[in-house]
């Protein structure tokens, strides 16, 4: 496109992420008058009409494949088309089309993103680690990619690689990063690698041990306390246990069931399978609820 007609479509993209679709159709005219086989101003006028009450849905994707059949070289059609989809929520072939886009503009971070998305909506677990990868390779220089991929390879069930990726995150940092101090980010990343190593069998010592190591960056301390009575139920420590549900009490938790049903655990010195079955207990069910305690 000339210039005059380039400003106009990445004006009609503009209005399109703004919802303000009249403009946005005014814009895709006004290309489509002098270009009117512009196969990605014709998928983007498509994709607008399609967020517009009252529209046709058949007017809609007519100009979305009519505009990939004129560009079926251009990422942007595939990435439109892709959308088109999610919107109808035809979930698979969104996906299609992302990865078909991807083909074309490899290193495009915005069609990478909308692709994770949809793959851990649809839990395809190895496809998002793969994709998350790709996005950390891109740009390394970003915590949240770091932390997307970690959970990814949490979520494909690959412990020991999702600590990695937490543990070279941290190491890349420079001395006195705000992840190394006290602060709400770096307190649930300690958290949540210690809920990491949880997960691992037989690693309780370990991650109790992780857990005393990481109290000074936590913030959140009636959930590290919370996780050390749960932790201390598992090893069999009750007394333990018992006075860090106690300290919840103090530290005004007394209405939380779940709080009680862990010191009625460390009270009762309940086998380890039912203390992970009382902590797992939602609303207001106790031991007491779960089970006879005559």
């Amino acid at each position: 496109l000339p210039k005059k007609e380039a400003d106009q479509f990445k004006s009609l993209v503009k209005f399109y992420e703004l919802k303000q679709y009249k403009k946005a159709i005014k814009m895709a005219d006004s290309v489509l008058k002098k270009f009117d086989n512009h196969g990605e101003t014709l998928a983007m006028k498509g994709l607008t009409i399609n967020s517009m009450p009252g529209k046709s849905k058949e007017e809609a994707h007519e100009l979305v494949k009519l505009g990939l059949r004129n560009d079926m070289r251009s990422h942007v059609c595939w990435h439109v088309y892709g959308l088109l989809h999610r919107a109808d929520r035809n979930y698979p072939e969104a996906i299609k089309a992302y990865k078909q886009a991807l083909r074309i503009d490899p290193a495009n971070l915005q069609i990478l993103r909308d692709l994770s998305l949809l793959q851990v909506q649809m839990r395809d677990v190895s496809g998002f680690v793969v994709t998350r990868h790709t996005i950390l390779r891109i740009k390394p220089n970003q915590k949240i990619n770091w932390l997307a991929f970690a959970l990814s390879r949490h979520l494909n069930g690959e412990l020991t690689d999702a600590l990695s990726v937490i543990d070279s995150y941290l190491e890349s940092l420079q001395e006195g990063a705000e992840e190394h101090e006290k602060g709400y980010e770096s307190s649930e990343l300690a958290l949540y690698r210690n809920f990491i190593l949880g997960e691992m069998p037989d690693n309780e010592e370990n991650t109790l041990k992780h857990l005393e190591e990481c109290k000074s960056v936590v913030v959140d301390v009636g959930a590290w306390f919370y996780r050390k009575g749960s932790l201390l139920l598992t090893t069999g420590d009750f007394d333990g246990a018992s006075e860090a549900f106690k300290e919840l009490f103090h530290r005004s938790s007394s209405e939380n069931y779940r709080v009680h049903a862990g010191y009625m655990c460390a009270v009762l010195k309940l086998e380890k399978d039912l203390c992970e079955k009382a902590l797992k207990l939602r609303g207001t069910d106790t031991v007491a609820s779960m089970m006879q305690l005559t």
